[in-house]
């Protein structure tokens, strides 16, 4: 099969079309011929050297892959032809691709396999660090950073049709006008403005119930003049670098709850579960068509380094996928 397989980190440039043998589902897992893949931000950090696939993960990158089923593996029964979208630990640049039964999910008549291949990372990472980890419940609001990223543009479509007020930021007037027309109740240019007295502006000094960030560093502790008292906040990410100072004064006193997430070194059990509950309470709206990826752009398998470029120039709106 046809794969990119980086030798060594690099630039986009070490993205090439390479050979592969074709994968062998194990037990428990799917044997997926890959339509489309996602490229996210832990793609780009592998490419880099900076985040190594977890022990047993293949080399090949790609966390989010839609398809239909080849072959399956001891314990599993689907019909090859199935088409399914599954979240995978790494693989999913290539023509085939094994994924755990667990984390597939079917995929919609409604839905094209390019946008079935735009939601499981974003969707597992949205709804299990903001519905699960922070608890949300309608009537809260949410400040996220990098509102027209995947993870960002997931996370305001979910949070709208879970009945959240979403606050976002973003980079320049235009991305602030594309994610209000997302659907954010409010866009903050960074660029232009201090968000943090936005957001005091924005909710007459209470602050936000929840924040979503994942830049990470000095943002930690504006973050925190965000939240209103027994607010939660979650790290995903950690752009602009993984330490922070932190006023532990205010968090006791503020009754504030610091945690965060990382999915892709999570078991196999617990990324099942998260399917699960995905399947049961986001995945009808899927169906019914009332949540779709916001989708970039799509590049040929072979151009993955021109995928890597867009999403590091920052220029993209949603999703960017790789048709293989």
């Amino acid at each position: 099969m046809v794969a990119i397989d980086p030798a060594g980190p690099g630039g986009p440039d070490v993205l090439v079309a390479v050979e592969r043998p074709v994968p062998t589902p194990g037990p428990g897992e799917l044997l997926v011929r890959v339509a489309a893949a996602g490229v996210n931000r832990p793609d780009v950090l592998q490419r880099q050297g900076a985040y190594p696939p977890p022990a047993g993960a293949p080399s090949i990158p790609g966390l989010e892959i839609a398809g239909s089923v080849v072959s399956c593996g001891a314990g599993v029964t689907m019909l090859p032809g199935t088409k399914v979208c599954a979240l995978v630990g790494g693989g999913g640049y290539a023509q085939y691709c094994v994924a755990p039964a667990g984390t597939c999910l079917p995929v919609p008549s409604g839905l094209s396999l390019e946008e079935a291949a735009a939601l499981p990372e974003t969707l597992f990472t949205v709804w299990s660090n903001v519905f699960e980890r922070a608890y949300a419940s309608e009537g809260e609001t949410i400040l996220v950073h990098g509102g027209t990223s995947g993870i960002g543009t997931t996370a305001i479509l979910l949070g709208k049709l879970f009945g959240l007020r979403v606050i976002v930021t973003c980079g320049g007037a235009e991305k602030c006008r594309r994610a209000e027309e997302i659907g954010a109740d409010h866009a903050i240019d960074y660029k232009a403005t201090d968000f943090v007295s936005e957001v005091k502006q924005l909710t007459e000094g209470r602050g936000v119930e929840i924040v979503l960030d994942m830049v990470g560093g000095d943002y930690l502790p504006r973050n925190m003049q965000c939240m209103a008292d027994d607010g939660r906040h979650v790290s995903i990410a950690v752009q602009r670098g993984p330490r922070a100072e932190v006023p532990i004064v205010e968090l006791m006193r503020r009754r504030l709850t610091l945690t965060g997430s990382t999915l892709r070194p999570r078991s196999l059990e617990f990324k099942s579960m998260v399917a699960e509950e995905i399947r049961q309470t986001v995945w009808p709206l899927v169906t019914e068509g009332r949540l779709k990826p916001v989708m970039d752009r799509s590049f040929p398998l072979a151009e993955a380094a021109a995928a890597h470029a867009r999403m590091e120039a920052g220029d993209h709106v949603g999703k960017i996928v790789l048709i293989a």
